[in-house]
């Protein structure tokens, strides 16, 4: 005996998925096949629509904090559990052309790199990818959290940790929470002012980038540093 699909005909995503491959699904039906199953009297598309409602948008849902996520009617700790598993994956497999020892190939590369690092906090991090003479990745570390600017970010502890990883260059970045992944005035003279600093100890700054929501901006190729 047959059973009648789940789906409605026009409600498919996993179908749609794998013929049309997963780019053409929208942000409800991806979130239908992670959930896989609804609530009683909300089938699993009714629930999706609603969750990124709730949440504003896919990117809010999956960063919300165990709490918030759990509160919701449908969810749980082990969808939560699950979620942050997936998104771990998804971090590492974008971090994986950049790894210690490794020369930076292509500015796209770098991009990748620091979006998946910096692109999900919902408060700024200030961080520094150090490198030797020939661009090698020495180490990558979050070294400021808070309001980047001038005042939260210590060029001393900057240059401390750039000689300890005997760094021949360095490429910053930080995140915008707001999305927009535009340079202030205050970042442009806190790259100044970081550049002035490491040149006195021989270390060049290649760029600094403002990570947004799914794009990153790179002062160097603005002139602005």
């Amino acid at each position: 005996m047959n059973h009648p699909h789940p789906w409605p005909t026009d409600e498919r995503p996993r179908e749609r998925l794998l013929k049309h491959g997963a780019e053409s699904l929208s942000d409800a039906e991806l979130l239908a096949i992670f959930l896989r199953t609804g609530t009683a009297g909300q089938p699993v598309m009714a629930l999706s629509r609603h969750l990124i409602d709730e949440f504003g948008s896919l990117r809010e849902l999956m960063t919300a904090s165990a709490r918030r996520f759990c509160a919701i009617h449908g969810l749980g700790t082990a969808k939560y559990a699950q979620l942050q598993a997936a998104m771990e994956m998804a971090r590492r497999v974008l971090d994986q052309p950049l790894h210690q020892g490794d020369p930076l190939r292509s500015p796209e590369d770098t991009r990748r790199y620091l979006s998946s690092r910096l692109g999900h906090y919902p408060h700024e991090v200030f961080a520094g990818l150090f490198l030797d003479n020939r661009h090698r990745i020495i180490r990558y570390e979050e070294l400021f959290r808070g309001t980047i600017d001038g005042a939260a970010v210590y060029p001393r502890e900057v240059v401390r940790h750039a000689l300890e990883y005997n760094a021949a260059a360095v490429i910053f970045a930080h995140n915008h929470p707001s999305g927009v992944a535009e340079p202030s005035q205050a970042d442009i003279s806190l790259t100044q002012r970081l550049t002035e600093a490491l040149k006195l100890v021989d270390i060049r700054v290649l760029d600094h980038m403002v990570v947004g929501h799914g794009e990153v901006t790179s002062l160097a190729e603005r002139g602005l540093m």
